[in-house]
């Protein structure tokens, strides 16, 4: 394979746990820097024990560190503020809502100086409620609808992200109608892919997303003829949960390119390189530091921009998951335990607690890899080969699919599941009618709800025919 075909480095495939030297102990690149076990072996976390969390809120519980969001997004501001300065010019962040999105954390992240990538009506509401300056946001999509679109002109969303022919007639009618000019960015897809779920890698040919390369210069040529529209650059985003810098700088070889060709009929300020930054889930996870990746990414697109002679453009960056990732951890109360010989009188410990595949659906979706601790004490019984499992009405209802826990793991441990923060409440349902959990923002030694949990009586609300009954 030539260097120019490499694809993007990614996660490390799944591989059988190994038996680790103290199933109590914390990996620190997984779990918040505020992660730690108080005199009695129970875990804290941002000042708070478990027990109290489980007490006050219930369990299954979604945890968000506040003060590890805020310190990924603020490195993350600084380390392409850094490099991009290093090479002449200045780095825009968006942090990516479909990652986890909720007015608090639109605060959070929007007082470390970053803007916000909303993807749907709904997302830039909340984005709106929590006070975000629309300037500041950017609007994703393969599937617009005019009346997002419509709101998205009305109050003056800074950048459209335009992924199709139809989608720029239609903005441009609409941003007409409004007497305004809408900025817009061109998606393309580079054809580099992201060595992750088939569903995770974004920029390959035979997908939703995007223009193909070859067809990007006739859209941009038609948003350049619209008095409507304000062509800004180019996006390219190729995927999710990568490592290492050489599969962004190869997008952006291609990128570059075409963004040369675009420069000899007017302006291409900016570039958006997407974001798809990995984290760490497991010991098996080692992820490349936002300082390395910042540079990398950076120097990569002004050595080729260099190369061809071309100024080098604004550069942007859309990071989700490496900003609320690693500051998320999911609370369970174990439920049964059940031994199951697994072959050559090996077993495996069955873990069942009170959530699943309605609050983490990742492990379902894309075989993605976790890993659990006891949170409300620690234990010097022996390792045990274990899975976790929710209380949902599928074999595939798996939290964590290998991992070592004290065999001495009982019903009414708490168990604490790390690397949550991302694309768990996102993805969260409401399957078998359990109620989605709560999410509890925990600082300094003090919890709060961020976003209330449903309790059964809310699904039965919405449930028309229990209403009628009611109300005869």
């Amino acid at each position: 394979m030539s260097a120019a075909a490499q694809p993007a480095p990614a996660q490390p495939a799944a591989q059988p746990a190994a038996q680790p030297v103290d199933a109590n102990a914390l990996l620190d690149r997984v779990w918040p820097a505020s992660a730690q076990r108080d005199e009695h072996g129970a875990l804290s976390i941002g000042g708070v024990g478990a027990a109290e969390l489980r007490d006050t809120f219930g369990t299954p519980l979604y945890i968000v560190d506040e003060a590890e969001v805020r310190t990924h997004a603020r490195r993350t501001v600084a380390a392409f503020d850094e490099a991009a300065a290093a090479h002449g010019t200045s780095a825009r962040v968006y942090y990516a809502g479909k990652a986890f999105l909720c007015t608090e954390v639109v605060r959070w992240v929007t007082d470390e100086g970053l803007g916000v990538d909303v993807c749907s009506l709904g997302e830039l509401e909340v984005a709106l409620a929590a006070g975000a300056d629309p300037a500041r946001l950017g609007f994703h999509g393969n599937n617009k609808s005019t009346s997002e679109l419509e709101r998205a002109v009305e109050v003056g969303v800074g950048t459209v992200i335009v992924d199709s022919p139809i989608e720029i007639e239609r903005l441009a009618a609409i941003a007409d109608r409004h007497g305004a000019v809408q900025p817009v960015l061109l998606r393309v897809n580079s054809g580099v892919h992201a060595e992750t779920h088939e569903f995770l890698a974004t920029a390959h040919e035979d997908q939703k997303f995007g223009f193909a390369m070859d067809a990007a210069p006739a859209a941009v040529a038609r948003i350049r003829e619209l008095d409507s529209l304000r062509f800004l650059g180019l996006h390219c985003h190729i995927g999710s949960q990568i490592f290492g810098v050489a599969g962004f700088a190869e997008s952006a070889a291609r990128l570059v390119d075409l963004h040369a060709q675009l420069l000899h009929d007017g302006p291409v300020p900016l570039m958006n390189l997407g974001g798809g930054f990995g984290i760490a889930y497991t010991a098996a996870d080692d992820p490349t530091p936002i300082d390395d990746l910042a540079a990398g990414i950076v120097a990569a697109v002004a050595q080729e921009c260099e190369v061809r002679g071309i100024p080098l453009p604004e550069l942007a960056f859309e990071p989700g998951r490496s900003i609320v990732g690693q500051a998320g951890i999911t609370l369970y109360e174990v439920g049964t335990t059940k031994p199951v010989t697994i072959g050559e009188g090996a077993q495996r410990l069955y873990v069942s607690v009170d959530g699943g595949m309605s609050d983490n659906a990742r492990p379902a979706l894309y075989g993605a890899q976790y890993t659990a601790r006891l949170a409300s004490r620690v234990s010097d019984a022996a390792p045990a080969l274990v899975r976790v499992v929710g209380s949902h009405c599928e074999s595939g209802d798996i939290v964590v699919e290998n991992d070592h826990l004290p065999g001495d793991v009982a019903p009414g441990d708490l168990l604490a599941v790390p690397a949550t923060g991302a694309y768990c409440f996102s993805l969260a349902s409401t399957y078998n009618y359990l109620p989605r959990p709560a999410v509890v923002a925990v600082r300094d030694g003090h919890a709060r709800v961020i976003v209330r949990g449903e309790t059964i009586a809310d699904l039965l609300h919405r449930d028309a025919g229990v209403a009628e009954e009611r109300n005869a």
